[in-house]
C-alpha cells in the first residue's frame, strides 16, 4: 500500500514540476503516473550500470556527475513516451532536481506516517 501511495505522490510530484518549470511539460494525471513509472524503472534497471561505468568521472567530480545521470534518466523517460516532454539537457537536470526535492519531501512524509 505504501509503494502505491509514493507512486501517486510522485506522480503528483511530476505534475509540480511541470507547473513550476516551463522546461518540462505532462499532459495529464495519468501520464504523469505512467511516467513516474518509466523514471523509477530507468533508475532501477539502468541507472546502477550507468553510475558503475562513470565511477572514474564521478570520484574526480566529487560525485557531482551523478547529477548528469540523473538528469539523463529523466530525459530518457521522456523520450521513451508521449505526453511527457522534457525540452533538452539542462531542462532535464532543472527538472530532476525539482523533482528530487519533491522526492526527499514525499519519503519524509511516508517515514512519519
Amino acid at each position: 500500500m505504501k509503494l502505491i501511495l509514493k507512486w501517486l505522490l510522485l506522480a503528483a510530484a511530476l505534475l509540480g514540476v511541470a507547473y513550476l518549470y516551463g522546461g518540462v511539460q505532462i499532459a495529464s494525471f495519468g501520464t504523469a503516473l505512467l511516467a513516474a513509472l518509466v523514471i523509477g524503472l530507468l533508475n532501477v534497471l539502468v541507472r546502477p550500470i550507468l553510475v558503475v561505468l562513470t565511477i572514474p568521472i564521478t570520484l574526480l567530480t566529487l560525485g557531482l556527475f551523478l547529477f548528469v545521470i540523473n538528469a539523463l534518466m529523466f530525459w530518457a523517460a521522456s523520450g521513451l513516451m508521449s505526453g511527457f516532454h522534457v525540452d533538452g539537457f539542462w531542462s532535464a537536470l532543472v527538472g530532476t532536481l525539482i523533482y528530487s526535492v519533491f522526492g526527499v519531501l514525499i519519503d519524509a512524509l511516508l517515514e512519519r506516517g
